[in-house]
């Protein structure tokens, strides 16, 4: 009888180097991510929704979109003007679903325009069932808080959290009309910050916060509320506002020993979307972490 193989399963490669200006480019990514293009199968369990996903040009939002209209919602998601061309693609993939794709140029750090963006989706949708607020900023290359500037603070709560508070509330009457609910995005941050991403785990922490209390107002009126926490997730964001030679390395400290792409994200949303799999489901936090620890 042959021994045992007790030998250590080797950890992948991670990325080369390459650096981008916030808020990058999939184009420009080596390699490119995976988004469920050819690999997400749908099976209608989100037939007739109208979602709404922050960020979905590209990285997870990008796929959350594919993977929502593949199983049968229609899709409005915002973009930043630099975001043009992945948004493009992105509406396309949800148009070769079958669905509505709704692309919004937004920057979601005005309040104002955080209210346009709601009354437009549900004038041109006809309501709204599932709100992702997914869009998110960081700025990793600094290590101390004495390297971050009033602009990158002012920018990281604005998109972060501040977004997402007038987004839900402005949402709220839909969700509440529809028996909707909403879908926030945390990070494994939240859990195991990175002293480089202070400000970035600050928001995040405070989003698991946000998911837990807003479930308890919005319960009676029938709307749900959670969230999923990615680990490392090989997005745009990375090479954007991440040291290059950090790239090479992303995602190894994982017990899976890799970063993870957005295609995996997405049955996350999909499972708290759906009335048919999580209606009863509310206040949670769902990681996606390649085995690290959300608690």
């Amino acid at each position: 009888m042959p021994a045992p193989d007790t030998t250590e399963p080797a950890l992948s490669q991670g990325f080369p180097r390459q650096q981008q200006e916030p808020p990058g480019s999939t184009h420009e990514m080596t390699p490119r991510p995976d988004h469920g293009e050819d690999t997400y199968e749908g099976h209608d369990r989100l037939s007739g929704k109208r979602a709404l996903v922050t960020g979905g040009d590209s990285g997870i939002g990008r796929a959350v979109a594919i993977a929502f209209a593949r199983e049968g919602a229609d899709v409005a998601f915002t973009y930043q003007p630099e975001e043009n061309d992945d948004a493009r693609e992105t509406a396309r993939w949800i148009e070769d679903a079958g669905r509505t794709a709704l692309a919004i140029e937004a920057d979601l750090r005005d309040p104002a325009t955080c209210e346009r963006v709601v009354h437009e989706t549900v004038s041109q949708l006809g309501g709204l069932d599932v709100l992702v607020n997914n869009a998110g900023f960081q700025y990793a290359r600094g290590d101390s808080i004495a390297d971050m500037s009033d602009e990158q603070i002012d920018r990281v709560l604005a998109t972060n959290l501040k977004a997402m508070f007038v987004l839900t509330r402005e949402a709220l009457e839909h969700l509440r009309a529809s028996r909707g609910n909403v879908i926030n995005v945390s990070s494994i941050q939240a859990y195991e910050p990175s002293t480089s991403l202070l400000d970035y785990a600050s928001t995040k922490a405070a989003i698991n916060n946000f998911t837990v209390n807003f479930a308890q107002e919005a319960g009676p009126h029938g709307v749900r509320v959670n969230a999923v926490a990615p680990g490392p997730i090989w997005t745009p964001l990375q090479p954007a506002t991440q040291p290059p030679e950090k790239l090479e390395q992303f995602g190894q400290d994982t017990p899976l020993g890799r970063a993870g792409q957005p295609a995996e994200c997405a049955p996350a949303f999909v499972f708290l979307a759906s009335d048919q799999t999580a209606s009863y489901v509310s206040g949670t936090v769902l990681g996606v972490t390649g085995g690290k620890g959300v608690f």
